[in-house]
C-alpha cells in the first residue's frame, strides 16, 4: 500500500468547517506572548540574532546553548536531520509516525525502513523491533497519530554508540500526569544518551503554527553539523521573540495548566467516542488528539464535512489503513456536538 507523506491536516480544513483535523490549540495568544511578537516587529530591519532565545531555550531545558538549535518549525529539523546525515547506511522511521521526517529522508535520497507498531499491542514501541544495525532511527513520544506516550525508559533503550536517535516530542507540551511535575516521559533534559537528538515544537500549545518556530536539542557537535545544513537567519525575528517567552517560567507553569484542562477534555472525548457504535479507541491516548477506527471511515470523514466538521483522515499514515480517524481534543461543547453528528452519520448507514 503507498501513503501519502505529504498530506497533513491542514489539507482537511475549509471555510465553514468546525476544525478537528488540525492539531494546534485555538485560543487566544496570552499577553506575554502576543507582547513581544508584537514588539519584534520594530526590529525587522535588522537581521535576526538568535543569541537570547537560544539561551532561553537552553535554560528551559536545562542545557548548554551549545545544544540548542532553533528552527522554522520542527519540520525544519528533520529536513536538516535528513541533509546533514545523508551517509547514515540504514535509516528506520518507527511508524505509525508523523509522516514529515520520513518524506525528508526520502528527498534527500535515503532508502527507508520501516518498522511497523501494532494495533493489537497499543501501538507501543518494543525497542527490540528497530534492526540493531539501524544507524539513524527516528521515533515520535507522544506519536502522531495514534496518541501514545511512550515509557522514556524504553525509548531511551534505542540510543547507543554509532547512532543517531532522533524522538520528536512536538506534542510533548500536551501530555500530563497526576502528581508528576513537569513532561511526562519526556527525554528534553537527558544529556547522557549517545546521538540522541530531541525535536521540539511551540506549534501545537501556543497557536503558532503560521510562525514557524520550533528547536532541537543534542550533541553540540551533532548540531554543528545540522546548523551548517541550515539557511543563514533561517528563524525570523518574531519567531525568536516567540521562542524566548514561551521558555520563560510563566510559560511553562501556563504549559502545564493547559495540559492538565487538555487532559479533561480528552478524556471526555475518549469516553464519549467510546459508547459511539462500531467505533474503537485503540490504548490510552495522551495527546492532543485521538484516534479511531471504525468500518468505512473515508465514506464517514466526507458525510462528517457535508455536515461541517473537519476529521484527518488515517490511510495516509504507514500502520493505518481507510479504516481509521484521527480527531482533535476541543472543548466539551464541541466534542458532544461533534459525537452525536458522528453517531448520526454511522447510524444512518445502511
Amino acid at each position: 500500500m503507498s501513503f501519502d507523506l505529504d498530506h497533513h491536516g491542514d489539507a482537511e480544513v475549509g471555510a465553514g468547517l468546525i476544525d478537528l483535523a488540525v492539531n494546534v490549540r485555538h485560543q487566544a495568544m496570552p499577553a506575554w506572548l502576543a507582547g513581544p511578537i508584537a514588539e519584534s516587529l520594530g526590529a525587522l530591519s535588522a537581521y535576526p540574532d538568535d543569541r537570547a532565545a537560544t539561551a532561553a531555550v537552553a535554560a528551559r531545558h536545562r542545557r548548554d546553548p551549545a545544544e540548542v538549535l532553533l528552527t522554522a518549525g520542527a519540520a525544519q529539523g528533520f529536513v536538516l536531520l535528513a541533509q546533514a546525515l545523508r551517509g547514515a547506511r540504514r535509516p528506520v522511521v518507527v511508524h505509525p509516525q508523523f509522516t514529515e521526517p520520513e518524506a525528508a529522508l526520502r528527498n534527500a535520497g535515503h532508502r527507508v525502513e520501516r518498522v511497523i507498531l501494532r494495533e493489537p499491542d497499543g501501538f507501543r514501541l518494543d525497542p527490540g523491533l528497530v534492526p540493531d544495525d539501524s544507524d539513524l532511527v527516528f521515533v515520535g513520544n507522544p506519536t502522531n497519530p495514534t496518541s501514545v506516550l511512550h515509557p522514556a525508559a524504553d525509548v531511551a533503550k534505542l540510543a547507543r554508540p554509532g547512532r543517531v536517535l532522533v524522538v520528536d516530542e512536538a506534542f510533548a507540551d500536551t501530555t500530563f500526569r497526576p502528581g508528576v511535575p513537569g513532561e511526562p516521559e519526556s527525554l528534553a533534559e537527558r544529556r547522557d544518551l549517545p546521538g540522541l537528538v530531541v525535536v521540539r515544537s511551540l506549534t501545537k500549545t501556543w497557536g503558532l503554527a503560521g510562525l514557524r518556530i520550533g528547536y532541537l536539542l543534542g550533541p553540540a557537535g551533532l548540531l554543528r553539523r545540522l546548523a551548517a545544513a541550515q539557511p543563514l537567519w533561517a528563524v525570523s525575528t518574531p519567531a525568536l521573540a516567540a521562542a524566548a517567552a514561551c521558555a520563560s517560567p510563566v510559560a511553562v507553569a501556563t504549559e502545564r495548566e493547559i495540559a492538565a484542562a487538555l487532559a479533561a477534555e480528552r478524556a471526555h472525548l475518549v469516553e464519549r467516542l467510546r459508547r459511539v457504535p462500531s467505533v474503537t479507541v485503540p490504548g490510552d491516548p495522551a495527546s492532543a488528539f485521538v484516534p479511531v477506527r471504525l468500518p468505512a471511515a473515508d465514506q464517514v470523514r466526507a458525510e462528517l464535512r457535508r455536515r461541517g466538521y473537519a476529521v484527518r483522515r488515517g490511510d495516509t499514515f504507514p500502520g493505518l489503513g481507510l479504516d481509521w480517524l484521527r480527531i482533535a481534543v476541543r472543548d466539551t461543547a464541541t466534542t458532544d456536538g461533534f459525537v452525536q453528528t458522528l453517531t448520526d452519520v454511522i447510524e444512518e448507514r445502511p
